[in-house]
This record gives structure tokens, sequence and C-alpha cells, in this order.
């Protein structure tokens, strides 16, 4: 995150809903709850309950794994042995965790801790629409509850991934401010929940969810998933108020278009795999209204999501560094060791790992790009606004997905490993 003057950081304003945008009432929205919105736009919007409705279809499917062809690839994540200490950042979540349960009543508690393997760790979702609404709420708790739950993402992840995070929540805020719909979208707009017991030895995890902000985290021992991950901001900049020149997500928008300029044209054509973000071409599959490119969102938990582009190996070796700088940068929200060890399982399959785009990549250009290997999947997508009123993608609304293919998303192949050893016990 960086400063920038507010004359390079204010091309969304000229998209700030007035009161004759048709998509919705602003004088509704300003006075709207989350509760409120949701009726609004199942009421306003047949494709929203459509919509919802596949959500709930989807989650009552059995857990299999992102795939490229339906068939989960077994052996690639190993559960470590059982000597093997928990590490420090596990020890710091735990007492984090322990203390922010201390703070609740027996109702809060039922509501907010869930088995290890619940449905509900599934049900997050980044859209603002609160269908799923298990765990807590943010806004409906204490100010000392909030700052507890800030500090178990503290001790979960590293200190620029928890500057990353609760920049998201500041930006969602600054979107209610500038759209007037303070309760609809602010820094608390958020569900947390716990699944599982702390443990500095059994597995457990946390999920907090909400709008353009999505994060599970499985803890076992030494180790650490983050998976599914969504991160986003409509817009990505703060140009006024406390927070002014806030800027979310331009160094992974940055070193992607590095990437794609320093390619031979004959691989940018092979890479490039649509020319524009709303390409005729592109199949009914690889475009959805809502979610547009982006693949791996809420309830794609089972998709099958081929490979496509180039194999980054043939890419030359300074343009491979390139892609693994956006490697780490979306990924910079793991604490070292965690980040040290997915690096580790990234690096072993680097010669299986697939790098595509679509779009252009001038300075002014919209795109969306993926990287996606056997262990990882992460995704970068300009989008179309929602609350503002660009109906083309522009360069401050921005989608990042972060997954764990073949079955280790909700760190569950290393759950199911734990639970087979431990079985007879």
């Amino acid at each position: 995150m960086s400063d920038a003057s507010s004359e390079a950081l204010s091309p969304y304003r000229q998209f700030i809903p007035d009161e004759t945008y048709p998509r919705f009432s602003k004088k509704f929205l300003a006075g709207a709850n989350t509760y409120e919105w949701l009726q609004d736009r199942l009421a306003a919007d047949p494709f929203v309950g459509n919509w919802t409705a596949q959500w709930r279809e989807k989650l009552n499917q059995p857990f299999k794994g992102i795939t490229t062809d339906g068939t989960k690839r077994e052996d690639l994540f190993k559960l470590f042995e059982p000597s093997t200490k928990p590490s420090a950042t596990t020890h710091s979540m735990v007492a984090a965790a322990e203390n922010m349960l201390t703070q609740l009543s027996s109702d809060q508690l039922a509501a907010i801790q869930h088995d290890i393997d619940a449905k509900e760790w599934r049900a997050w979702a980044n859209p603002e629409l609160y269908v799923f609404r298990h765990g807590l709420r943010l806004e409906e708790t204490s100010n000392e509850f909030v700052e507890a739950v800030h500090e178990l993402l503290k001790a979960s992840l590293s200190p620029s991934g928890y500057a990353k995070v609760a920049g998201c929540m500041k930006v969602n805020h600054f979107l209610g401010s500038i759209v007037e719909a303070p309760g609809v979208l602010n820094a608390k707009s958020y569900n947390i929940s716990i699944f599982g017991k702390p443990s500095t030895a059994a597995p457990w995890g946390w999920q907090l969810t909400g709008h353009h902000l999505c994060l599970n985290c499985f803890v076992l021992a030494s180790q650490q998933v983050i998976s599914p991950v969504f991160m986003g901001a409509e817009p990505n900049v703060v140009d006024d108020g406390p927070d002014k020149g806030l800027c979310l997500f331009e160094a992974q928008e940055a070193a992607g278009m590095e990437v794609m300029a320093a390619l031979e044209p004959s691989i940018q054509a092979k890479v490039q795999i649509y020319d524009s973000l709303k390409a005729e071409a592109m199949p009914e599959w690889r475009f959805h209204r809502a979610d547009q490119r982006h693949l791996g969102g809420a309830f794609q938990d089972n998709r099958v999501i081929p490979y496509e582009g180039v194999l980054v190996s043939e890419f030359p070796s300074d343009v491979q560094q390139t892609v693994r700088k956006i490697v780490r940068l979306t990924l910079e929200f793991l604490p070292e060791d965690s980040l040290r060890q997915k690096i580790v399982e990234i690096e072993k399959y680097w010669s299986e790992t697939y790098f595509c785009w679509i779009g252009g990549w001038g300075v002014e250009d919209v795109f969306y790009y993926k990287i996606h290997s056997p262990v990882t999947m992460l995704e970068f997508d300009h989008h179309s606004g929602v609350f503002l009123t660009n109906k083309e993608p522009r360069p401050f609304h921005i989608h990042t997905l972060i997954r764990t293919p073949n079955g280790n998303d909700y760190g569950k192949e290393l759950l199911r490993q734990y639970q087979e050893k431990h079985k007879d016990l």
C-alpha cells in the first residue's frame, strides 16, 4: 500500500451514484441495514434469488476440491510428523482466540463455535448479500470483542498481511461513506466463526467473511492453510478522510503488467487467451454476470477449472522471477514460516504452473490473470461497478482470489489425514 495524489486516485468519482441511478434507490440504501438490503435485492432482481439458490445447492454437495478435470490429484499435501512442534504463530493464535472467546455470552459462544468439519466453513460469500449468517457479525458485538478479533487476525497473519486485510475493511467503510450506505457497507460488515477448539496440537481454525474480504484459516501444530481467500476493493483507493492515501493491490497489478510487457510477442499471443474482458469468443463458463472472469469464488469448491495459457517454465528466467514476485505479493498475508512452506510447495510444482491473461496490459487497460498449478490458484480481475455505476470494468474495482486445488482448501486434505491417523484413538 502506498500514498499517491488524490488527482491520480479519483477516476472512480464520476461513477458515484446519484438519486437517478436505476439499479437501486440511493435514498433506500442510505437508511438500510444489511438485512433490508438483501430483501431489496431479492425483490428487485430475479438473478439474485437464482444465484443464491445455486449457492445453497452447491453447499450441499460433498466437498471434493477444485480440479482441472473432475479427478482429485492425490499425494500433493503432506501432514507433518507428530513430533513437529507447534509454531510461535500457532501459540499466538491460540492465545488470541481464547481471549476473544472469553468475552462472549453462552448464546454468543453457541453462535460462533462450530465443529472442525462443519458445513458452515464453506458458506462464505464476498458479495454484500447476507444469506448465510453463521458466526457473529462484528457490527452486532462490542468494541472490545471487535478489538479481540483484530488481535486474532494480527496473530494469524504477517504484519503486511494484516495491514492489507485491515485495508480491505477500511476501503469497505470508505465505499459506504461515498455511496451513503453506512448500514450496509462499513468496517464491521463481517462475520467471525471458530471451527474446532483452539489448540497447539489438534486441528482448528477460523473464518472471517463479508463484503470484499473472506479468509478461511486452518491450523494444525506448525502447519497453516489460509485458503480460500477473497480480497477486493471498490474503489481500491481512498482519496479523502482519515485513511486518505490508502491504495490496495497496485503492486500485484503492476507486476502482472510487467510480466506481459517482458514476454516476446509469440509467447504473449499464447498467454493472452482473450484480448478483451468481454470478448465475444469467451465461452459461457468463462464469464459470470457477478463473478465476471474469476473462477474460484464463493461456492466454487468443487469446480472444474482447466489450466489456461502457457507454462511459466517456458518463460525467460527473468520473467519467471516476476511471476514468483506476483506469487509472493499475493501470499504476503501468510506469516513467515507458513509463507516459506507454501513457496516450497509451489516451487515443487513450478514445471506444472500455468499463467494466462485476458485483456490488454497498457497503463490504462483492464485485465484478468491467473496463476494455476496443482497446489495453488491465484486470480486477479478488474470488475465493473456494483455500488459504483461504471458498466465496464475499471482498474479501481479489483477482485483477487486464492485457492488450494485438489482438496486442500480449508485445510481439508490435512484434516482428512489427521483424522485417518487418529480414528482409533
